[in-house]
């Protein structure tokens, strides 16, 4: 079974990396699921075994990132500063859905070029935000004051994100980016902190 599920995650990632590649080449709209199957060695049938839609081959860790921030804050005392150590401690490791690259203004190029993946990323932060209000009701929060404050913490989470999106396409250097998002972070989050109360 191990094996099995080992051989699973190598095929998945390696239909994640051929799309990639051919995504970040070409643009998404001008790649074919038939052309990244043939570049990952598979059939088009086994690449939507692995990926439901051409957008899911794009963000390929979609589920990852709208749950990140709802596990952070379920169960937190102080969800305001639980949202701020989990982005604190992806700045400290460099996690890599945070864009702290200089390769990442290709990554936004192939988004804002495509309507279809910006209507994901839409979705994806809605998903996000419905993710988090659910954490803050199943941690005893009331429902009104629960998504108030989901969108309070979503805003802040996408605010930070769109500030690290704007300095690296400014070319930036990634020490200015961090201490200033950093910064950021920081005087939001103690003001989020207050507010939810």
């Amino acid at each position: 079974m191990a094996l099995r599920a080992e051989k699973k995650a190598a095929t998945r990632t390696a239909i994640a990396h051929a799309a990639t590649a051919l995504f970040m080449d070409r643009g998404f709209d001008r790649v074919t699921v038939a052309e990244i199957g043939e570049a990952a060695r598979v059939s088009v049938n086994t690449v939507f075994n692995y990926f439901a839609t051409k957008e899911d081959l794009f963000f390929d860790r979609q589920d990852e990132v709208i749950a990140r921030l709802a596990d952070a804050v379920r169960g937190a005392p102080d969800p305001a500063q639980a949202a701020l150590a989990l982005f604190l401690d992806e700045l400290d490791r460099g996690e890599p859905t945070l864009g702290l690259h200089p390769d990442s203004p290709r990554f936004w190029k192939v988004v804002d070029d495509s309507p279809a993946l910006q209507a994901r990323l839409r979705l994806l932060g809605e998903a996000a935000e419905e993710a988090v209000a659910t954490a803050l009701i199943e941690s005893g929060r009331p429902e009104p004051d629960a998504r108030w404050a989901a969108a309070i913490l979503s805003g802040i989470d996408r605010a930070l994100h769109a500030q690290i999106r704007r300095q690296i396409q400014q070319r930036q250097t990634i020490a200015v980016v961090l201490a200033e998002v950093r910064d950021t972070a920081k005087r939001a989050y103690t003001g989020a902190s207050r507010a939810l109360r």
